[in-house]
């Protein structure tokens, strides 16, 4: 049953365009297909990320954002109160109006404030993002610079460099579902993780697919944009102004 499932789950029906089998996908000798379990590394990859991720905020993002003049803001720490406290984790930091009709405003306030993430936190999740999406989006450019698009047919072969893009692009935003409950919560979280999973499953699907070459050209569009978004961040402005000035 299992081995069954399996066979019609990988049916060249569901993943290859008509009249397309996987026997037009074989491997040779001096030609390479891409294989879905090529995708596996993107484990793997998603934790060297997050582990390069981690050293690049502790050694490049924080000693830049004190350079820049990031500084957290003191907070006024809450009295201890073992039965506020307890009152705090039942109703939440956005409680109704009575919720809160019996809790003194000024404990409570404090209280909430210490759960707001701190400006230097938001500033080297910001740099990271803004440094992998700068550097995709003109590495795709790169690599599709001597890339003829003529050749887009699910039967062309996999160009290595292509492939190992797919790769780093599928386990950057495994790394990012993975980190998202440690990071700064958004308001647009809930968005945020319909778009991780829907760009890792687009991801997914054209690389088995075949349709490397466009698939490219979406992720160079995509990550055009997203990191003109992480420049909109304050700081982040002030560092690129600062680098054109000189």
């Amino acid at each position: 049953p299992l081995s069954s499932w399996a066979e019609e789950f990988w049916h060249h029906k569901y993943w290859l365009p008509p009249g397309a089998t996987w026997e037009d996908m074989k491997d040779s000798a001096d030609v390479r297909y891409p294989k879905p379990q090529d995708l596996l590394l993107c484990i793997p990859g998603a934790l060297i990320l997050i582990i390069v991720r981690y050293i690049f905020e502790r050694t490049i993002a924080l000693p830049l954002g004190r350079r820049l003049g990031v500084r957290n803001k003191p907070r006024r720490k809450a009295q201890p109160n073992a039965t506020l406290e307890d009152f705090y984790n039942l109703i939440g930091r956005t409680p109704k109006e009575v919720s809160v009709a019996c809790v003194p405003r000024t404990w409570f306030r404090h209280r909430r404030a210490q759960d707001r993430p701190r400006l230097m936190k938001k500033f080297c999740e910001a740099s990271w993002r803004f440094i992998f999406y700068f550097t995709s989006f003109f590495s795709a450019l790169a690599l599709l610079y001597d890339v003829s698009m003529s050749a887009g047919r699910h039967c062309d072969p996999l160009l290595p460099a292509l492939g190992w893009f797919y790769l780093l692009e599928l386990s950057f935003y495994c790394s990012l579902v993975a980190t998202l409950p440690f990071d700064v919560k958004r308001k647009d979280f809930k968005e945020q993780i319909i778009h991780h999973i829907a760009t890792i499953t687009l991801i997914f699907v054209s690389y088995c697919a075949n349709l490397i070459r466009f698939g490219m050209i979406v992720m160079l569009v995509h990550d055009a944009s997203d990191y003109i978004l992480e420049v909109s961040y304050p700081h982040l402005e002030m560092l690129i102004c600062s680098l054109v000035c000189e």
